[in-house]
């Protein structure tokens, strides 16, 4: 594989409400950008921008020299990197595939080495920081692969985040990410019910938010999403049908390894009860729905 081929054309796949702030640092960079989205209305900002559209993701593939994607589920990466026409199939020798959705391990390495045997390089990048950290450039990006491939895409994965972490081989990114999520998992459980009850003890949410936002309690649930709890917006940040699926993802994986983890389980519960009552495209902090009845 060329390791030194040129990065020039950045392709960049999924619009959502991150890949579309991630795509348009890369295009203020002075990338040239490639783009494609299911719903091309998405795009439409960043055409405008100067990026150009692409009608299928192998038609993008062909046409760069490193591909971004940041999808849905499990299922959406497979057919996009491994289907019939997709990237792997369509991706010139050299071209580095960098994907950026939470998803499974196992997916990871199995692209990794289909990338490898069409003489690519694949890295499992998944991000944490939710709507913010996009917007802000300032994601926590987790990278599994190569390391000559993880030095070749640094300085594009820099346009969009700070905290950028090699962890190892294939697999390792999406590992990571599943430790962030189990993390957050029993947090934002914690300050949902930490505000549900300063509320019925007649407190003021706002004000407990100043007292306890400094010390021990503080971290990203609180001290930007406690806010949008008290304020009672369920703006999605990031949807509970993704959470929900994160979720699965490090359950099942806890299940191969025959680690037990109730904390978890119980955040999937919840957040299960929230998608049956209709709150799944919802933002997570939408959880104090919950505990409202």
């Amino acid at each position: 594989m060329d390791t030194h081929r040129q990065i020039r054309r950045i392709g960049f796949i999924g619009l959502g409400i991150m890949g579309r702030s991630m795509a348009g640092h890369v295009l203020a960079a002075g990338h040239e950008l490639w783009v494609y989205n299911r719903s091309r209305d998405k795009a439409d900002e960043l055409i405008g921008r100067g990026a150009r559209w692409c009608d299928s993701p192998g038609e993008l593939a062909a046409a760069c020299d490193m591909v971004i994607t940041i999808v849905g589920y499990p299922s959406d990466v497979e057919q996009v990197y491994l289907g019939d026409g997709g990237l792997v199939e369509r991706a010139a020798p050299g071209t580095l595939l960098v994907d950026m959705t939470t998803s499974s391990p196992s997916l990871a390495r199995r692209i990794a080495q289909a990338a490898q045997a069409r003489d690519c390089a694949a890295l499992d990048a998944p991000v944490s920081g939710g709507d913010v950290g996009a917007r802000e450039a300032r994601l926590s990006i987790m990278v599994g692969g190569d390391e000559a491939a993880f030095q070749r895409a640094l300085p594009v994965l820099s346009c969009m985040g700070k905290n950028i972490v090699r962890l190892g081989g294939p697999g390792n990114g999406q590992h990571t990410k599943m430790c962030n999520q189990i993390v957050i998992a029993s947090t934002i459980v914690g300050v949902t019910e930490g505000l549900v009850y300063a509320q019925r003890a007649g407190l003021d949410p706002t004000t407990v938010l100043q007292a306890i936002g400094g010390g021990a309690a503080a971290g990203f649930q609180l001290n930007v999403l406690g806010p949008r709890i008290v304020a009672g917006d369920v703006a999605p940040g990031f949807f509970i049908e993704h959470f929900l699926k994160d979720l699965g993802i490090a359950l099942g994986e806890a299940a191969q390894m025959g680690l037990e983890l109730p904390g978890l389980t119980l955040a999937r519960s919840l957040y299960e009860k929230m998608a049956g009552r209709g709150f799944a495209r919802d933002g997570t902090q939408a959880l104090f729905k919950l505990y409202q009845g």
